[in-house]
């Protein structure tokens, strides 16, 4: 290995050395899993953090002493490293985020105007009508809608303190826990933020919402990609994104670029697929017509080109509109052609999250890397 005598020691030259310890019975290294922190250099002298999980880990003797070695081994005999790593436990670093959540799910879109919150909230509903547990919020902070569409605008969720700390009771109804800025700002006044005031806004719905136990949390994003995108997955490590789009070309152009956001090597969110709005028009008094007013299968099409699933189409109906404006879901009228709808892209969504959980690796925490 290297031997760097008497020169000057760099973080990376430590992290250089550490990528050689593998994790017992892993592919990764201990950089690379995020276990090592708070790396100190003074002259020759070198200390850092090795996180573990769990205080019981029988991997924490071997590990620290492989890291040892392996700083001596690339940095120099004269290193001053022994009883220098301190062992933490992940429990003592940070209080861990939505700990009760099984599966967090980003609603996206590329543009605005597509129904991406209409479809967010009936799909809350549709989700819970199978018996899970559900949680929304309201990311949208400079379009705050969801309040409306559950006919909750004149509530105001409750407070409570737990374990010392000052929680926000999300609002529930059909079966859905949720929350929005929407119940905190002045309805008639535009919100006027600069993006940190944003993010933050954001971060305390996470982290303040007393959600509890949840099989899903719906995360409904603003439209496009924006600072409100990186904070979520900053802030919680997210299953899988869902993709919204109406069937024309203008709207689907816009779904390359929100999917290669996701799917990008910095964020790495799985994609579960995508949801045609709009797919057509039936009549209340035609229900077995279809008129293509945005054009026919573009959802469908651009699925099969880019490799995404399609997750399900939903069609205008009348019923709809009338539902958010009027605070009852048409998920509620399961029998109903968009309440069929909408239970049949629910069930499809739980399908691939089942899917995603078992093929791939739990999400990670996008991290903030200062050079």
């Amino acid at each position: 290995m290297n031997d760097i005598p008497r020169k000057l020691i760099v973080p990376k030259n430590v992290t250089d050395a550490l990528r050689t310890v593998t994790y017992p019975g892993s592919n990764e290294d201990v950089v690379s899993l995020d276990m090592v922190q708070e790396i100190r250099i003074a002259g020759q002298r070198v200390s850092f953090s090795l996180v573990f999980q769990k205080s019981d880990d029988p991997n924490i003797e071997p590990l620290v002493l492989a890291c040892e070695k392996a700083i001596k081994e690339y940095l120099g005999e004269q290193v001053e490293i022994e009883d220098n790593i301190t062992v933490k436990f992940l429990h003592d670093m940070e209080r861990p985020v939505l700990p009760g959540v099984k599966n967090i799910i980003a609603v996206a879109s590329g543009k605005g105007g597509v129904g991406k919150s209409t479809v967010a909230v009936n799909l809350a509903v549709a989700l819970a009508n199978t018996g899970a547990k559900v949680g929304l919020i309201d990311a949208d902070i400079f379009g705050p809608s969801i309040p409306k569409m559950f006919g909750a605008e004149d509530v105001r969720p409750s407070g409570e303190k737990i374990d010392g700390r000052d929680m926000i009771n999300p609002v529930e109804k059909y079966g859905v826990k949720f929350l929005s800025i929407g119940f905190f700002v002045d309805t008639e006044s535009a919100i006027i933020w600069r993006g940190p005031m944003a993010s933050n806004a954001l971060k305390q719905l996470i982290m303040d919402g007393n959600w509890g136990e949840l099989d899903y949390m719906l995360i409904d994003l603003p439209p496009g990609t924006s600072d409100i995108h990186l904070t979520l997955v900053q802030t919680i490590p997210v299953t899988g994104a869902v993709i919204v789009t109406t069937p024309q070309d203008v709207a689907l152009a816009d779904v390359v670029r929100g999917t290669s956001m996701f799917q990008s090597k910095s964020i790495d969110v799985p994609v579960l697929g995508l949801v045609e709005n709009m797919a057509w028009f039936t009549p209340a008094e035609l229900p077995d017509n279809k008129y293509y007013i945005f054009g026919k299968d573009g959802g469908k099409k651009l699925c099969e080109k880019i490799g995404l699933k399609l997750l399900g189409q939903i069609p205008i109906v009348q019923s709809i509109r009338e539902g958010g404006d009027h605070g009852t879901p048409v998920a509620t009228e399961t029998d109903s052609i968009t309440g069929i709808a909408f239970a049949d892209v629910a069930k499809s969504i739980a399908q691939q999250v089942h899917i995603r959980n078992i093929a791939k690796a739990p999400t990670k925490k996008v991290k903030i890397t200062r050079k």
